[in-house]
């Protein structure tokens, strides 16, 4: 299994553009907490703690790379471009193109789910990532990794207009076409206090127009009205 391991975690090093000095850090951005489960004996810890760096460091080189590169737009512009960069949709989007579902250890129940529980997983495993690449070549090559596969979507961000702020634009509409403040709702909460995922439902009076996903309320109901506004056809 090891071997096995090394072997495909060789072929991400050139996907990714990166050489690893410690190939346990690498291993480990790529197990997710259900693998242990099943595999009490494996010698590596799982990725969540990485996660929690790599989303930090992430942060920092979005927002230094904002700052520099639209040196006229104000602080809420440039807030609303790394929520969009940073996000679970951009995230797993950068997964994909790396193939990273390819390298995932999971337990026999998640390998099972590819819908949106995978697509979180993937995004995670991103952030594991870029912690595991920090704490093994540091801030410089990290921030390498993130303007090679990350910020390169910025232009796709603006174009297709994600950078917008939905649930503000769907409350003015929501207003101005009907005359109903929208409400949000939680559908669901899953995961732990670390990694929460939500499930939120944006309604008009008693229709549930829509519902979002995000590891924050506050992303969930983002999801939850930019699909109202294509629901409604007010986007």
């Amino acid at each position: 299994m090891t071997a096995r391991i090394e072997n495909n975690l060789e072929s991400f090093e050139k996907i990714a553009g990166v050489r690893f000095n410690d190939k346990d850090l690498l291993k480990q951005a790529f197990v997710h907490r259900s693998y242990l489960n099943e595999n009490r004996n494996f010698p590596i810890g799982h990725n969540e703690r990485l996660e929690f760096l790599g989303d930090a460091v992430l942060e920092l080189v979005i927002t230094d790379y904002l700052y520099s590169k639209y040196p006229k737009k104000n602080e809420g512009e440039m807030t609303s471009l790394r929520s969009a960069l940073v996000n679970a949709n951009t995230l797993y989007q950068v997964a994909e193109n790396l193939k990273m579902n390819d390298y995932l250890l999971l337990s026999r129940g998640e390998s099972k789910d590819t819908g949106r529980a995978r697509q979180y997983i993937l995004a995670n495993t991103v952030e594991s990532f870029i912690g595991a690449l920090y704490l093994d070549s540091g801030y410089e090559k990290a921030k390498n990794f993130v303007y090679g596969h990350i910020t390169p979507l910025i232009d796709r961000v603006i174009a297709e207009g994600l950078w917008i702020d939905s649930k503000s634009l769907f409350q003015e509409k929501a207003q101005d076409l009907v005359g109903v403040t929208p409400v949000y709702k939680t559908e669901k909460e899953s995961g732990p206090d670390h990694d929460k995922h939500f499930t939120i439902g944006v309604y008009l009076k008693n229709e549930l127009v829509a519902t979002g996903q995000g590891k924050s309320k506050q992303d969930a109901e983002q999801e939850a009205a930019r699909k109202a506004l294509e629901s409604k056809e007010w986007d």
